[in-house]
């Protein structure tokens, strides 16, 4: 008898750990999308879109700014080829970065 139950309890309990993991996780599929159009039209028009306006002014202005400022590094490069580095090189680097990471947002929607 006592051989049994040595057996009997890591079954059950091994058991009850399975039935509860098993619980534990209920994932519900998605539902498919709707096959008729005039739904699938209505959900698209309820989701928001982009509603942003591009000052073209401002983009034209820091376009012109970026191309001055890009003008000026292969005559610092050359200068630094020579062992003089311009203390502002590093700066206008950095400036033409953000100028063209901010034109890049402004124009891709």
């Amino acid at each position: 008898m006592k051989r049994s139950a040595t057996f009997l309890v890591p079954a059950v309990l091994g058991l009850f750990v399975l039935m509860a993991a098993s619980q534990s996780s209920h994932h519900f599929p998605t539902p498919p999308e709707p096959m008729d159009p005039q739904s699938r039209q209505k959900a698209d028009e309820t989701q928001p879109g982009p509603a942003r306006r591009i000052d073209y002014v401002q983009v034209q202005k820091e376009a012109a700014d970026l191309a001055r400022t890009a003008q000026t590094i292969p005559a610092d490069v050359a200068s630094a080829r020579n062992g003089m580095l311009p203390k502002d090189v590093i700066e206008k680097l950095k400036q033409i970065e953000k100028l063209s990471k901010h034109l890049r947002s402004e124009l891709n929607p």
